[in-house]
């Protein structure tokens, strides 16, 4: 995005272009301005190390400008990758390949993720759901819902209610690593937590989500929960349950990746950014990793440093081995008995 826009940092007085190598600064240092007078007027200097007024906008960026507004000129989203790629005068293979490379997703998860955001300025406005969805143009309920799952991380419905309304039940029982916590609506797991307190492990289920009918209740979702304390003990390998979290789009990516993760193998941070197609977002990835809600389930534990380190576990760091360890040596086994 070079000659789209600088950054300024408050506290240094200097702005930048978006590639400039320089250590990033913390976002609420960051002051954007759409060019350099912009910056120099509000009297932020140059960086002597990426020059920003030299800054010229790549035939990339303009590109994905350009594909941007085709896009969010169509309030249907319906314009397709042969259209796109009619209008913008390069082949539908470039521009997929360019764009996605830009923006981590397609130009047709771009046109449902502008879809969705209308949807969700609808409901804002008090609108009920099958007027919204009209509104926006969704084709059907089973589409909409569809693509809820993905983006909202709940039904419209709950979102209309802020939220509200979900209905969690959770227990905790005794594991392998201490104690483990397992919360579920009737669509999936919702939180995985590991700790030695229970009031602990109660408190971040709140915390995670404040909005929530939360209860205790160990008789539902038994099965679940009988599974995950199997697979702590190292007599259920394979562990493929449903989720139910709310999650944005790129959180939900890299959970994506995590699951993909076979027993017994682990990834670094790094190759878990390249496997989604954003190698450089390597921080970002173990952000989502440290958010990861449904531990175990989505296995974080599986993502160490490329200098062979753990990195960090909100669970723990000698349970993030022990987990490693204990995966490692079942897959051994399994391996040895074929």
């Amino acid at each position: 995005m070079d000659g789209a826009f600088v950054y300024a940092v408050r506290s240094t007085g200097i702005y930048c272009r978006p590639s400039c190598p320089s250590r990033r600064p913390r976002a609420n240092q960051i002051q954007l301005f759409p060019q350099a007078d912009a910056a120099e007027q509000a009297g932020y200097r140059a960086c002597l190390r990426c020059r920003p007024r030299e800054a010229r906008c790549s035939p990339q960026a303009d590109l994905i400008r350009r594909v941007c507004a085709e896009i969010e000129a169509s309030p249907e989203g319906a314009i397709s990758l042969q259209g796109l790629a009619q209008r913008t005068g390069v082949s539908a293979t470039h521009l997929q390949r360019t764009f996605r490379r830009a923006m981590g997703i397609s130009p047709r998860q771009y046109a449902d993720t502008l879809r969705m955001a209308r949807f969700k300025s609808e409901l804002r406005k008090g609108k009920d759901v099958t007027t919204a969805m009209h509104e926006v143009s969704f084709s059907s309920a089973s589409r909409l819902y569809e693509k809820s799952d993905a983006q909202l991380g709940m039904t419209p419905a709950t979102y209309l209610r802020g939220g509200r309304g979900m209905n969690i039940s959770y227990t905790i029982v005794p594991c392998s690593l201490g104690r483990v916590l397992v919360a579920a609506t009737e669509r999936g797991i919702s939180a995985v937590y590991l700790g030695d307190n229970d009031a602990y492990l109660i408190s971040a289920l709140h915390k995670e989500y404040p909005h929530a009918e939360i209860r205790r209740g160990s008789e539902e979702h038994s099965r679940w929960t009988g599974e995950i304390v199997r697979h702590l003990a190292g007599s259920n390998a394979s562990l493929d349950l449903p989720t139910d979290v709310v999650a944005t789009a790129f959180q939900r990516r890299v959970w994506e990746a995590l699951r993909a993760i076979p027993v017994g193998v682990t990834r670094t941070y790094s190759e878990v950014a390249r496997s989604i197609g954003q190698p450089s977002a390597i921080r970002a990835v173990a952000r989502a990793c440290a958010t990861n809600p449904a531990a175990i389930v989505v296995p974080c534990h599986r993502v160490i440093r490329t200098d062979g380190t753990l990195g960090g576990y909100r669970w723990g760091l000698e349970r993030k081995r022990s987990l490693i360890d204990r995966e490692s040596l079942f897959s051994k086994r399994a391996a040895k008995d074929k």
